[in-house]
């Protein structure tokens, strides 16, 4: 990152994109930089594209989250899913763009630095490691109840919640722990298989011609934005994508990152944003577009697509959707897991949290010390639940939910403004729609949708304007908390203060 013009601290110029970090096989295990950071050259597009999907979690955002969008917005949820995934592609653009000069662990943290400064980059990254983890949690805690659930429906053994999530965290951590492409390879098994049970129902949909009504494409008109409920159904729409940007996270640890990145952040986008989109189209022409937000109101709501799948391909469709919802959870969870993780490792490194969590494992390269500490925060999240006597779906996940999503879209409209910062003087050789022209588009249409998910986050909570309130009041809270660390490393430490600015280039 480049530091703010001061006398503590002098600029540093500007680097050249960054060389592809050795391999092993390259440096040597003897290495001493092999043995301090993370595994260099274990990811590539396939695992980074997994990654980001799972997190994405398709088959939970379909089943139990598209059916409050139709609800919301009815016709028009089709078109809600696809324009918030045009505009995370453009997003993209800019963001891919940087990836080339900018690889750290910290992604939005390194991003935001080198546009923005280092105090607003530190801001950023404390807020990414809060919305990172809310999310996990949320998540961990969504597993052990559609677990609970499912087993009990499927063995008729009740088998409380929370002793499911404590399982899972036992085995999350443990994924984390061990080597980065052994979760890549949990990931995309889960991912396949949920991708393919909603394959299967709309091939369903498709074989019968739809619903009552037949397929109606009149569902895309751009009149339907206009009805009543559509700001509310952003919320969900946008959110459904939370995630993605994770491939910059892992640059430090991608083959030929200057390929993988860009790569699998488009790969991941453009398939969410399609994917997506069509399976609500399916979703709505299964019950017909003229029933379709009266049947998501009512008492079936929740059931939606499932029952739908039922009746379109089958029983051991639907039955095959039960469990795989619960796999799907599970992927998200360890997804955000190792995102949250790597931030703790990203900032211990830089001195912006203790240095401990900024060590590997010897064995693994894995942030051993980041994975303990996220494991720990989760464990205490849902020991709390559980003595607090909150629901786990209701509280835990759509509360912890709302404020990472909204903490997520908040570090992308920095992100992105900070694109725009970082090629303003220098566009570096790259194309001026791609660092100012999208950039600032995304930015504009992030802060749109900040704005719907403020106005509208009981929607997605449930929850009063009071409790709304104290779910976003630590966004800003902790970006002050690390603007104010910054400034006081540079202040006490200018010599710490100026490593920090070129942490991005020079430890990959």
């Amino acid at each position: 990152m480049t530091a703010p013009r001061s006398s503590a601290s002098p600029p540093v110029p500007d680097p050249a994109p960054v060389a592809d970090a050795p391999s092993e096989s390259e440096s040597g295990p003897s290495s001493a930089a092999s043995c301090r950071g993370l595994k260099g050259g274990a990811v590539g597009t396939g695992d980074l594209v997994f990654f980001v999907v799972a997190a994405a979690a398709p088959l939970t955002v379909m089943a139990g989250v598209a059916p409050l969008a139709i609800g919301m917005a009815g016709r028009a949820a089709p078109l809600g899913y696809l324009l918030s995934g045009l505009l995370l592609i453009v997003f993209a653009a800019g963001f891919t763009a940087m990836s080339r000069f900018v690889r750290n662990a910290g992604a939005f943290y390194a991003y935001i630095g080198r546009g923005l400064g280092l105090p607003t980059g530190a801001g950023s990254a404390y807020v990414a490691l809060f919305a990172y983890n809310a999310i996990e949690v949320g998540l961990l805690a969504a597993f052990g109840w559609f677990t609970e659930a499912g087993f009990e429906d499927l063995t008729g053994v009740h088998v409380p919640w929370w002793a499911w999530a404590l399982g899972g965290l036992v085995a999350i951590g443990v994924l984390g722990y061990l080597k980065v492409t052994l979760s890549a390879k949990v990931l995309g098994v889960a991912l396949v298989l949920e991708v393919l049970v909603l394959l299967v129902f709309e091939a369903g949909v498709l074989a019968h011609g739809g619903g009552p009504q037949g397929l109606d494409p009149g569902t895309f008109s751009p009149a339907h934005l206009g009805e009543s409920g559509v700001g509310g159904m952003f919320v969900l729409a946008i959110g459904a994508f939370v995630g993605f940007e994770a491939t910059a996270i892992y640059a430090e640890e991608a083959r030929q990152p200057a390929r993988t990145v860009p790569r699998a952040t488009y790969i991941a986008v453009a398939f969410l944003a399609l994917f997506y989109t069509f399976t609500v189209w399916m979703i709505i022409n299964a019950y017909g577009a003229d029933r379709a937000q009266a049947v998501a109101n009512g008492d079936g709501g929740a059931d939606m697509v499932f029952s739908a799948t039922e009746r379109f391909a089958g029983a051991w469709a639907a039955d095959s959707m039960h469990v795989l919802i619960i796999t799907s959870a599970f992927a998200a969870t360890l997804a955000f897991h190792n995102g949250a993780a790597r931030y703790f490792y990203a900032l211990g490194r830089e001195g912006l949290l203790p240095a401990r969590l900024g060590t590997v494992s010897a064995r693994t390269r894995a942030p051993d010390a980041a994975v303990l500490t996220q494991s720990s925060f989760a464990l205490a999240v849902i020991v709390v639940t559980v003595l607090a006597g909150a629901d786990p779906y209701a509280v835990t996940f759509l509360w912890s939910s709302g404020s990472g999503i909204l903490g997520v879209m908040l570090m992308q409209a920095l992100a992105a403004l900070a694109v725009y910062g970082f090629f303003r003087g220098n566009r570096r050789a790259m194309p001026l729609w791609r660092v100012a022209v999208a950039p600032l588009l995304a930015c504009a249409g992030l802060v749109v949708m900040i704005v719907l998910v403020c106005a509208n986050l009981d929607l997605l909570t449930g929850a009063s304007a009071g409790v709304n309130a104290a779910l976003i009041a630590p966004l800003p809270l902790l970006f002050v908390a690390g603007v104010a660390v910054a400034l006081r490393i540079r202040r006490r430490d200018p010599a710490a203060y100026g490593r920090l600015t070129t942490v991005d280039t020079e430890r990959v």
